[in-house]
């Protein structure tokens, strides 16, 4: 077994490996090790993606948890690429990303087009999802799970969060009047973890759309999307460079209270005329 960085990856990997051990064995971590004659930690590290588990000893666990050959052939096939700093899959496939929104403790983003899913109202993640082209079976099912992501904001030890967002968020109208006031309003009340990128500063909304998440004990990772692929990504350089970004972004963007102000336009414009564009919107 090889200690080394961990990733966003290894760490879904090893949750799924935890999954199994419970799911189909009756013992702890601690009952595993003594079955495979491994120190107690060496589960814990495998479990918690801190060290690469090698083929011998990921079929051993496996096996331990009742596993066949063709869920350890694909699973390892998968763990292959577990420890990679950068990483990519498929955008249905969310737990990469859940898990690592919820072990984050700081959370900053940048959104171009949509107030960040976090923010998101229900009616207008529906209209997302619908506008995206989401098969009809799969929208309540992803509306929920966007919903049930938006509780890590609302823990006791919730991450220190700060969302840039581009006023092309803004103006873009997804759905009636209401849903567009009520995510406004959404978007209002959180002014204390919100700042808006001014519609004249057109330079930064061609700046990609990228998420910085920080940890206690893990590397930071930059995380960014398209409608194909999700993308995590580790290092050095890529986490500064996000930094950077960020640093940009902050220089330009409205204050708490100039961001809030700018929201009140957006909300007055759609009670005075629901059918008007929004403010600046060409």
């Amino acid at each position: 077994m090889t200690a080394i960085t961990s990733t966003a990856y290894s760490r879904d990997l090893g949750d799924e490996l935890r999954r199994l051990r419970e799911k189909y064995t009756n013992m702890t971590g601690r009952g595993l090790a003594t079955q495979l004659g491994w120190d107690p930690s060496k589960v814990s590290n495998v479990e918690n993606g801190k060290a690469r588990a090698s083929e011998v000893d990921l079929v051993q666990f496996m096996t331990a948890c009742g596993q066949g050959i063709d869920y350890i052939d694909t699973f390892r096939r998968r763990y292959a690429n577990a420890f990679d700093l950068y990483f990519a899959q498929g955008p249905s496939n969310l737990r990469t990303l859940i898990m690592t929104e919820s072990m984050a403790t700081k959370i900053t983003s940048f959104e171009v087009l949509v107030p960040p899913g976090l923010l998101q109202t229900e009616n207008y993640a529906r209209r997302l999802f619908q506008e995206a082209g989401v098969t009809l079976a799969d929208i309540e099912p992803g509306v929920r799970l966007r919903m049930e992501r938006q509780t890590v904001l609302r823990r006791p030890f919730r991450p220190e969060c700060l969302f840039y967002i581009h006023e092309l968020a803004l103006q873009l109208r997804l759905g009636d009047a209401q849903a567009m006031e009520d995510q406004y309003l959404r978007l209002l009340f959180n002014t204390h973890i919100l700042r808006i990128i001014p519609a004249h500063i057109r330079i930064a909304a061609v700046q990609a759309k990228c998420t910085l998440y920080e940890f206690d004990k893990a590397e930071p990772l930059v995380f960014s999307e398209t409608g194909t692929a999700q993308v995590f990504a580790q290092g050095a350089e890529v986490v500064a460079r996000a930094r950077q970004t960020f640093q940009r972004l902050d220089a330009v963007a409205l204050d708490e209270e100039q961001s809030k102000s700018k929201l009140a336009e957006y909300i007055s414009s759609l009670r005075e005329d629901p059918h008007a564009p929004g403010p600046d919107l060409a």
